[in-house]
C-alpha cells in the first residue's frame, strides 16, 4: 500500500502514524509485533521498492519524568493525556518535514533512559520517501500525518498479553477506544490478535483501489 503512495505536493516525504499498543516487550520479539517492530519491517521491506525510509518513533518525544509521572508511575489518565508531547512531535518532525518545512526532522527530543534532552542534530528527510512515526494513542490528537496504520489489538486480547508490571496502562487503551476509537479514524488496520496471523483491512479511500 505505501509503496505506491507520493508525498503531499511541497512535503519531503509521505508522513505515517503506525498506532498501537506497545504490549510485548522489546521491539522486534519474534510472533508478538507492536507498533515499533511493524515499523521496523516496514523499513527493511520499503527500500526494495525504491522507497527510503525514516523511523521516529514516539517515544523520543514523550515529556520529561517531572511531568509525565507527576501523579505516579501507574496512573492510566496520565498514560493517556500526559506522557506523549503531541505539540513537540508535530513541531520537530511532521511539520518540518510535510508542505513548506525545510525537510529535516528531528529524531529525538527526549532521551527517556536519561530523562534528559537528547540532543539530537537535525537529520535531513529522504525525499520522496516514507517517515514512519510508530506509538501508542496516537490519533485524535491532531497530527498532520498521510497515513494512519493502526494496530488493532482487541481488548480481551490486550489483557491477555500485557506483562504483568504494565497492566495498569489497559485502562488508557480502553478509554482510547471509547473517545477516539482509533480503527474507524485510521487507514489500514492490522489486526493482531492472533499475532501468529495477522489481517490487513483498508478502509476508506483505501477500500475502493
Amino acid at each position: 500500500m505505501l509503496a505506491g503512495l507520493a508525498p503531499e505536493p511541497g512535503a519531503a516525504v509521505l508522513r505515517v502514524a503506525v498506532d498501537g499498543p506497545e504490549l510485548t516487550g522489546p521491539p522486534g520479539k519474534p510472533g508478538l509485533p507492536g507498533p515499533r517492530a511493524l515499523a521496523d519491517r516496514l523499513a527493511q521491506l520499503l527500500p526494495a521498492r525504491s522507497r527510503p525510509v525514516a523511523v521516529v518513533p514516539a517515544e523520543g518525544f514523550y515529556r520529561p519524568a517531572s511531568v509525565r509521572l507527576e501523579h505516579g508511575r501507574t496512573d492510566p489518565d496520565a498514560r493517556y493525556t500526559d506522557w506523549l508531547d503531541a505539540g513537540a512531535l508535530a513541531r520537530e518532525v511532521l511539520d518540518r518535514t510535510g508542505p513548506g518545512g525545510p525537510g529535516e526532522y528531528l529524531p529525538a527530543l527526549w532521551d527517556l533512559e536519561r530523562d534528559r534532552a537528547a540532543r539530537a542534530d537535525y537529520r535531513t528527510a529522504p525525499v520522496g520517501g516514507v517517515l514512519l512515526v510508530p506509538g501508542s494513542l496516537l490519533q485524535g490528537l491532531g497530527l498532520a500525518v498521510d497515513v494512519v496504520v493502526h494496530l488493532r489489538v482487541s481488548p480481551a486480547a490486550r489483557r491477555r498479553r500485557i506483562p504483568a508490571d504494565r497492566a495498569w496502562e489497559l485502562p488508557a487503551f480502553d478509554r482510547y477506544d471509547d473517545e477516539v476509537d482509533p480503527g474507524a479514524l485510521a487507514d489500514a488496520v492490522v489486526l493482531a490478535d492472533h499475532p501468529d496471523r495477522p489481517a490487513l483491512v483498508l478502509q476508506g479511500r483505501w477500500a475502493a483501489g
